[in-house]
Order: structure tokens, then sequence, then C-alpha cells
């Protein structure tokens, strides 16, 4: 499937797609905040879009003005989601285009994804401490702080953090969409 907003296309990610992910998500300000380690090759772009990437709901965020991607964005159901009417929100974008507003964008279309066309009741978003970034992006967008879990531990990154769960309701969104 893709999505399209004013100025961005969602689609799928390709294993050509490689080069442009490593370019951003080999970034040291990129991944650790999200909880993931920097991309160390090309390569290990390719696989991560085989392995990871290539999951339902996932796209790669490309600017209409060339069809490249400069992030990630996706639906899944993980630490939060754990019922079939839910889904929690994930995304990243590349250091390049923060503070553009093209994350809150992308998410918008996304929840509109879920609660129209996949019928879905909630989602989930969350962030660990000091994601500031991020927490803004889902304030903007209308979450609501849900709670917070002490002691998460992240094992690709060798840590233990501090996460807050955000929830977005269809009633919720109904009244900021």
């Amino acid at each position: 499937m893709i999505l399209q907003t004013k100025v961005l296309i969602l689609r799928p990610w390709r294993e050509e797609d490689a080069e442009d992910l490593y370019k951003y998500a080999s970034d040291a300000e990129v991944g650790p905040p999200a909880g993931w380690q920097p991309h160390t090759s090309v390569e290990n772009s390719r696989e991560i879009i085989r392995i990871i990437l290539s999951a339902p709901e996932t796209y790669a965020v490309c600017l209409k003005e060339d069809g490249k991607p400069i992030g990630s964005i996706g639906l899944h159901r993980a630490d939060l989601a754990e019922l079939d009417d839910e889904y929690e929100l994930g995304y990243w974008i590349g250091k390049p285009f923060w503070g553009r507003g093209l994350i809150p964008e992308a998410s918008r279309e996304l929840l509109r994804h879920a609660f129209e066309d996949l019928g879905m009741e909630r989602i989930w978003c969350g962030y660990y401490d000091g994601n500031h970034k991020s927490r803004r992006v889902q304030e903007k967008l209308g979450f609501v702080y849900h709670h917070t879990t002490e002691g998460i531990e992240l094992s690709q990154m060798n840590e233990i953090r501090t996460g807050h769960a955000m929830l977005m309701t269809r009633e919720q969104w109904e009244k900021v969409r």
C-alpha cells in the first residue's frame, strides 16, 4: 500500500533503499534515542530492510520531490499494543529533516489509515526518557499520557531505560483530526 500526504509518500521499503537508509540510520543521534543501534554499513541496512522494515504496515517516509527514503514509520504490535484492535506507532527521520514537521505529517496520515482503513480503536506510542523530540511529536498529534515503565531492558543497546506510554483512542482521534 502507498499512502500520500501533501509533501510525502509513505511506501513499502525496498532492498534498493539500503544506501538511503544507511545515510540517515548510521547517525548516532537518530537510532539510540529510539532504542536501536546506528547502522554499520549499507549491507547492514539492507539486512534490516529484509528482516525488520519489510513488516506489514511499515513504510519508508519519502519526499514527493524525489521519492527517496528519509525516515521510517510504521504500525506494529509490540510491547504496548497487544489486542487485535490496537497498534503501536513508531517513527524516525534523518537528522537533516528534523524540525520540519514531516514526522507529524506522516503520523497523521498513518493514524488516519489505522482508524479509518484498518478499524483500530487505540493507537499507542512511546518514548524513552530524554527523547524530547519524540514526546513533542506525540503531544502535537494529540496523544495522551498513559503510564511510565521503569527498568526497560534494551538488550541491543545494553541499557536499562524508563519509557513513557502515550495513547490515542478512536474518540480522541475524531476530535483532533
